[in-house]
């Protein structure tokens, strides 16, 4: 079994390289084919780029405003965006009331709302504001579909017992929608990069991932461009890995499923 697992663990390592190197094959030819570095740059000139941008003051603090405004946008959408989801699972006047507010976002272009609150709010504020508007529904949509997923006899059961409400959300809801939280917040977590990095390209606040870019496009610089956008995705991925590293830690201490 052991072994099994080994040679499953050395085969998806090899694959997962081969698929990297096929986007690398893929990158240069499309550069060769495109003729012009302006145009479509190889990985190597980007790598280049890259290399001499990570050694300078300006992309840490870029790099580290960029990482603040996520990580904020996910502390106030998620904590609010839970709340919303059990209220409106557990209470029809709760959702019908919080169901116009869910059908405005979700009908609203990320770029009309990062205009709107940039009026409100300046550069600085806009790509938190617009993370959190985007996160909050998706962390509600899941957590109502969680609640949606809880057996109706454990919950008859429970009030067979007469357990209250706070009893019953403690013990049946809130364990029953741990997986369905943190698969919220792995995809929270992707799309609040998105939103974030994209406002900071429209509105450019001082020192960002997204002002990088924007500055490196207005500029022709090409192959700065994609090393900004190499960051951001290395970003997004090594979030990633922080937070699947820090459930795989509380998976092992029994903290959850």
């Amino acid at each position: 079994m052991i072994k099994s697992n080994r040679k499953g663990g050395e085969r998806g390592r090899l694959f997962g390289f081969l698929g990297v190197l096929t986007l690398l094959v893929l990158w240069e030819l499309m550069s060769r084919y495109s003729g012009s570095i302006l145009l479509f740059p190889g990985p190597l000139p980007v790598f280049m780029k890259f290399a001499a941008l990570v050694t300078t003051e300006r992309f840490f603090r870029s790099l580290g405003n960029s990482f603040f405004r996520v990580i904020l946008g996910i502390l106030i959408s998620v904590p609010l965006g839970i709340l919303a989801g059990i209220a409106s699972g557990l209470d029809k006047r709760a959702a019908a009331f919080l169901r116009p507010l869910f059908a405005v976002i979700s009908a609203t272009p990320v770029m009309a709302v990062i205009l709107i609150a940039f009026l409100w709010l300046g550069s600085e504020q806009t790509p938190v504001f617009t993370a959190f508007l985007m996160v909050f529904p998706v962390m509600a949509a899941n957590t109502m579909t969680g609640i949606g997923a809880v057996d109706p006899r454990l919950v008859e059961l429970l009030r067979a017992y007469r357990l209250s409400r706070v009893e019953t959300l403690m013990r049946l809801y809130i364990p029953a929608l741990v997986p369905f939280i943190l698969g919220g917040l792995r995809s929270s977590l992707s799309l609040c990069w998105k939103v974030v990095v994209a406002a900071e390209v429209l509105v450019q606040p001082v020192r960002s991932l997204g002002t990088g870019m924007q500055q490196a496009k207005a500029q022709l610089e090409t192959p700065e461009l994609f090393a900004w956008t190499a960051a951001t995705v290395l970003a997004a991925a090594l979030s990633q890995s922080l937070l699947s590293l820090f459930l795989s830690a509380l998976k092992k201490r029994g903290l959850t499923r």
